[in-house]
């Protein structure tokens, strides 16, 4: 198949649908975000996926969740989605310049989006476009403000060699999380129990559960999971569909804690190796725009 192939490019309409309802959790409210009818959009999504041949949501009653496939999807389509934003934005009022944000796409879904219209009640001028991205980019090359980066303080200069600050935001702080479903078919009373039931990981932090379970001074004989996965956001949603116990920060799964998908059968957190940074170029703080947007940011991630 060609890279030109029309069959290759999905209306905008359903990609603008699917992206709302990923982020919102619900048709009804991606409708009310979109100005359309839960109906519009529960059309639109159901023409998306016979269009590309495969289901994207897992659906439980009135609230969705992506499902393995949707999850990978909405990573390519949000980048997307966020450069045609930003390049239009640019392009119809080139003086309105506003913050363009790399956020990965669990952080920018679960914590900074549900956020922004307290930022909008502060700052109503300031756009701020933000754009899913995983990968450690050059900020000379690219039309970026700042990124949101998880790990070590390490961002590369790149080329130039231009000075980057790593502003801290906070730890990453994880809780095991599990189905309902699967805490009461394992009879979960303890935490040892926790040790036979199937466990899921992030590919970056193998050993979490080892961490976790020698807080409580027990082993992990088994050795690492072997079931992984490369994002959070894939993690969430094998631990929904029941697969097994994960560890997760608990903004990234709020909203299923809410809904009864998953539930914290032990509130004994576990702080990582890991930490949430805004990375931007230095010279970016003298910006009157990234400086208000920064220091929104900053406030919210220390309350």
């Amino acid at each position: 198949m060609k890279d030109d192939d029309p069959r290759l490019l999905p209306p905008l309409s359903m990609l603008r649908c699917f992206e709302a309802a990923a982020r919102e959790g619900t048709f009804s409210r991606a409708a009310d975000q979109l100005g359309l009818t839960q109906s519009g959009v529960s059309r639109q999504i159901a023409h998306l996926e016979d269009w590309l041949g495969t289901p994207l949501f897992e659906r439980h009653g009135r609230r969705v969740a992506l499902n393995r496939t949707g999850q990978a999807y909405l990573g390519e389509v949000s980048a997307a989605l966020g450069l045609i934003r930003a390049g239009t934005r640019r392009l119809i009022a080139p003086d309105d310049k506003g913050v363009t944000l790399a956020t990965l796409p669990g952080f920018g879904m679960r914590w900074l989006a549900p956020r922004l219209p307290a930022l909008s009640a502060i700052h109503p001028d300031l756009m701020v476009s933000m754009i899913a991205r995983t990968d450690l980019f050059d900020f000379a090359a690219e039309d970026f403000d700042a990124a949101i980066h998880v790990g070590p303080p390490d961002w590369p200069a790149g080329a130039s060699g231009e000075p980057l600050v790593h502003e801290r935001l906070f730890a990453e702080v994880m809780v095991p999380v599990i189905a309902p479903t699967l805490a009461e078919r394992l009879a979960i009373a303890t935490p040892r129990d926790l040790l036979e039931a199937p466990l899921l990981a992030l590919s970056a932090q193998p050993d979490a559960w080892a961490r976790w379970f020698a807080a409580d001074g027990l082993e992990l004989a088994a050795g690492p999971p072997r079931q992984r996965f490369s994002q959070f956001l894939m993690l969430a949603q094998a631990a929904v569909a029941g697969a097994g116990a994960a560890l997760l920060p608990r903004f990234l799964v709020e909203s299923e804690l809410a809904a009864g998908l998953l539930t914290v059968p032990f509130d004994r957190p576990l702080e990582g190796t890991r930490s949430y940074f805004l990375v931007y170029p230095r010279r970016k703080a003298r910006d009157g725009d990234f400086a208000r947007f920064r220091a929104w940011l900053v406030d919210e991630a220390r309350k």
